[in-house]
């Protein structure tokens, strides 16, 4: 496990260990064991209400852990304050409305709050890094566009824009392509891949298994709030284990596609006529 101190193009990484989670008055999850290393994409997989939210809300430190612990670069984060933790790991929401009409490159300059004292108005730094969070999720074009009237998969990139942002090497991001339609997921994940290729880590819920074939390196299925498998892609997404998670008989199976290349996919079984 890596045990250096996260600064820009040094290696970061994100555990739990024996991780419990849940609220005061109700236990969503046990015994979660998993690790993100950067230049990975990390995907948690499991069906709605499985407790995927929750555990992000623990890894993230917005809930305090049951039992067990988060580790950055093998340091507690309970003994960590919250702009330490957030320099180190940001977060991508669900894409959301706003409530106020701020533009997109206002939004994306949010993201560099962790690095700002208290009533300190951002730098040129600042503003050079939301420019070039902006460019590099490829909406230079809408950065005076109001956020709150672009398309969802437009606020999704913006999201994860403002993340970037923040400078921190690792990202986490719940359900980032839910509600968006086909096209639109299919470049969030390209997005998302074409992060992983630039060194940041980055740990994803989904209940989606074909993302999962499409864009992870590595899956962590959680089901009860358990983990019930965790390793690669192609040994873990079988379809005894998706079965498992989802309560229907399921069919892994490989599609050829242009010069050679394949890919799995999941279909559903005896469901269909």
């Amino acid at each position: 496990m890596a045990t250096d101190n996260g600064e820009k193009g040094v290696a970061v990484s994100l555990a739990a260990e024996h991780l419990g989670f849940g609220y005061r008055d109700r236990r969503v999850g046990s015994d979660v064991t998993l690790q993100l290393e950067p230049g990975e994409v990390l995907c948690l997989l499991g069906p709605n209400g499985s407790g995927k939210t929750t555990l992000f809300k623990t890894l993230l430190g917005l809930l305090p852990p049951q039992e067990g612990l988060v580790l950055i670069n093998g340091r507690d984060s309970s003994t960590m304050e919250r702009d330490a933790v957030a320099r180190e790991i940001s977060y991508v929401p669900q894409a959301h409305g706003a409530f106020f009409p701020y533009t997109v490159r206002e939004m994306v300059l949010m993201g560099r709050t962790a690095h700002l004292g208290l009533f300190t108005a951002p730098s040129a730094r600042d503003h050079a890094a939301a420019a070039a969070a902006i460019e590099r999720m490829g909406i230079t074009g809408l950065a005076d566009e109001i956020y709150t009237q672009i398309s969802g998969g437009e606020r999704q990139l913006a999201l994860i824009a403002r993340a970037l942002a923040q400078d921190a090497r690792m990202v986490v991001m719940d359900e980032p392509t839910a509600n968006l339609d086909f096209g639109n997921q299919v470049r969030v994940l390209a997005r998302i891949r074409a992060l992983a290729s630039d060194g940041i880590g980055v740990l994803l819920s989904t209940h989606d298994p074909d993302q999962v074939f499409l864009c992870a390196d590595r899956v962590a299925m959680l089901h009860g709030g358990r983990l019930v498998a965790c390793g690669e892609t192609e040994s873990v997404m079988t379809a005894a284990q998706l079965q498992k998670i989802y309560g229907i008989p399921v069919s892994v199976t490989g599609v050829s596609l242009q010069d050679g290349v394949s890919r799995k996919v999941c279909l559903p079984l005896g469901l269909l006529r």
